[in-house]
């Protein structure tokens, strides 16, 4: 499997763009308030029963389970129902935001460092569309989910047997892109090594003198 990934520039009207702004607040939200729920499990582990302070650490029930993946991803559709402006952000994409943060997570436990910090309003400014039913590139437009169809820059062609797997809607000051990841389904062969091998010895040979 042969990966490509291309950045183009898009131009959204005033409509659209309002829209994917709006949808990375709710992201952002979202983020945030899973984050909260990972924080708050943790505060209330990291001190003995005896010595917790009812002002500073939550007190969660001990047979409580850490707030996963998995369970924060089953929470949204009862989220949305709590909360409708989560319905109006593609499924996918808001599940996107959750992927980000235990991403983030899971590299805080490799490396020990790193703990996931909230965002503040602004900070989250990209939108994950993490499959396409269909081609969304067309006659120099990309089509995308509740959006519709806006102009994209194709400076560099779609390269032939390759399909778009996912893109990211990137905002970086007034301007809009479009990162696009291309697959194509080959077997890269590893590297046959060629040629004459050539070896160099160097040594070192120290005479000391009188």
């Amino acid at each position: 499997m042969l990966t490509l990934n291309h950045r183009y520039r898009i131009y959204p009207d005033a409509a659209q763009e309002q829209q994917l702004i709006e949808w990375m607040e709710i992201c952002r939200r979202a983020y945030n308030y899973a984050l909260r729920e990972i924080k708050d499990w943790c505060d209330s582990r990291k001190c003995l029963v005896n010595r917790c302070s009812l002002e500073k650490e939550y007190i969660l029930h001990a047979d409580l389970k850490f707030p996963g993946e998995i369970q924060q991803l089953n929470n949204l559709p009862r989220a949305k129902k709590e909360f409708p402006k989560l319905g109006e952000v593609p499924s996918q994409v808001l599940q996107q935001a959750i992927k980000q943060l235990h991403r983030g997570w899971e590299y805080f436990h490799n490396r020990g460092f790193g703990f996931p910090r909230f965002k503040k309003y602004g900070q989250f400014k990209s939108l994950l569309f993490p499959q396409f039913k269909e081609n969304p590139i067309t006659n120099l437009q990309i089509r995308l989910p509740k959006v519709g169809t806006i102009p994209i820059n194709l400076h560099r062609p779609i390269p032939t047997g390759f399909v778009v797997k996912q893109v990211r809607i990137l905002r970086k000051a007034d301007y809009w892109y479009a990162s696009i990841s291309l697959q194509c389904d080959v077997s890269v062969p590893d590297t046959i090594p060629h040629g004459h091998p050539i070896g160099v010895d160097i040594g070192l040979e120290i005479i000391l003198g009188n």
